[in-house]
């Protein structure tokens, strides 16, 4: 007989004619085949989900342009406030000079007149 020990201090008889013993065997064996076959599944599923690293580089690329497409939007939107204040204020100023320059006018008139 075979003896195969399981801890210090004991000892397993195994004979590969006991019936008993060969049933225990084969289903140990299965048990262990199976669950090397459930950690391979298991290790095939983890390998399948796993990013590459080609798709990383996709994925960085993507928040790339969304980012960049986000701060053009927000550059627009900043654009066009500091252009509306651009226009308003040549408009304003514009008057402001033709007032001027017909109150320049007047005064010249007055002066004139003395």
């Amino acid at each position: 007989s075979l003896q195969i020990p399981l801890r210090a201090g004991a000892n397993f008889l195994f004979s590969p004619f006991d019936p008993m013993q060969s049933s225990r065997a084969m289903a140990l064996y299965l048990a262990l085949v199976l669950c090397g076959v459930a950690t391979g599944v298991a290790a095939e599923q983890d390998a399948r989900s796993a990013v590459t690293p080609v798709q990383k580089v996709i994925e960085l690329m993507e928040g790339m342009l969304a980012k960049g497409k986000a701060e053009k939007h927000d550059e627009q939107v900043q654009f066009a406030a500091y252009k509306q204040f651009c226009d308003d204020t040549t408009v304003e100023k514009k008057r402001a000079i033709s007032e001027a320059n017909e109150k320049i006018e007047v005064l010249k008139a007055d002066i004139e007149k003395y």
